[in-house]
C-alpha cells in the first residue's frame, strides 16, 4: 500500500492520502487505475464511492472514539488519560492519487488533528501512533 501519512509542521493535524490500489466490488470500483486525472473525477462522484466515503467516516468515528491497541503497548502504559490523543476528523474525502508510470488512482484523503495539543506544534510521536494504528485499522476493515 502507498498510504501517505504528511504531519503538518506547525500544527497538531495530520494529512493522510490512502489510493486505492485494487478493485472493491462491493462499492463498484472495478477500475481504479485510470490514465488521466479527469478519468478520476468521473470515480469521485459515482455512487459507490461516496457510499465507501460515508462507511470510511463511519469506522474512522469510531476508531477515534475507540482507538484499536498497540500490538505492543508497553510504550503506552506509563501515560495517564492526558497524554492520549483526542483526534476528531478535520477533513474525510475523495482524492486524485498519483501512482506510477502515468497512472491515477482515487484514494480517500483524510485530515485529523488533535484537539488537545497545542494550537501552533505539531503532532507529538505518541499522537501520530495512534493515528498510525486507527488509519491501519480504517485499511483493514474497509479491505483496502
Amino acid at each position: 500500500m502507498s498510504m501517505r501519512i504528511a504531519p503538518d509542521k506547525n500544527k497538531p493535524s495530520v494529512a493522510i492520502e490512502i489510493p486505492l490500489t485494487k478493485p472493491l466490488p462491493d462499492y463498484d470500483l472495478e477500475q481504479v487505475e485510470q490514465p488521466t486525472p479527469r478519468d478520476i473525477d468521473g470515480i469521485l462522484v459515482s455512487q459507490g464511492f461516496r457510499d465507501l466515503v460515508d462507511d470510511a467516516r463511519g469506522i474512522l468515528t469510531d476508531l477515534t472514539a475507540h482507538p484499536p491497541a498497540a500490538s505492543d503497548a508497553s510504550h503506552f502504559l506509563d501515560l495517564d488519560l492526558t497524554g492520549v490523543p483526542h483526534l476528531e476528523i478535520a477533513q474525510l474525502t475523495g482524492a486524485i492519487c498519483p501512482g506510477d508510470e502515468e497512472v491515477y488512482r482515487p484514494g480517500l484523503w483524510i485530515v485529523l488533528k488533535d484537539t488537545q495539543a497545542p494550537a501552533n506544534q505539531p503532532m507529538n510521536e505518541v499522537a501520530l501512533e495512534h493515528l498510525r494504528l486507527i488509519v491501519g485499522a480504517l485499511v483493514k476493515k474497509l479491505g483496502l
